[in-house]
């Protein structure tokens, strides 16, 4: 976790005593990095945004969440809520069916 503060600097903690000193193992890894990257036997990650079925799926939920909200909204129109919950549930389902926590990575 490089975007944090080092052992002992915020809460008045007691400084690491492990030995271990992390920004000096980063550096090394990214010089390690950019060698193999000259060398080219190193690319970046592709970048993963997620399967579309994933995306289909949070954008039922998304309908159905705006679909509920509005009917709360405008009116005593609570069939339309009760649609807009069940179109959630739908999409929720369907997320879960398609293992929409796997797309992690």
């Amino acid at each position: 976790m490089s975007n944090q503060a080092e052992p002992g600097i915020i809460g008045g903690g007691a400084p690491d005593q492990s030995g271990f000193d992390g920004a000096v193992d980063e550096r090394s890894q990214g010089r390690q990095a950019q060698a193999a990257y000259d060398a080219g036997e190193w690319f970046p990650p592709h970048a993963f945004h997620g399967r579309p079925v994933s995306w289909v799926a949070v954008s039922i939920i998304v309908v159905g969440f705006v679909t509920g909200g509005l009917a709360l909204v405008f009116g005593p129109t609570w069939w339309v809520f009760w649609l807009g919950l069940a179109i959630t549930v739908i999409g929720g389902l369907l997320a879960l069916a398609t293992n929409i926590f796997d797309d992690w990575y």
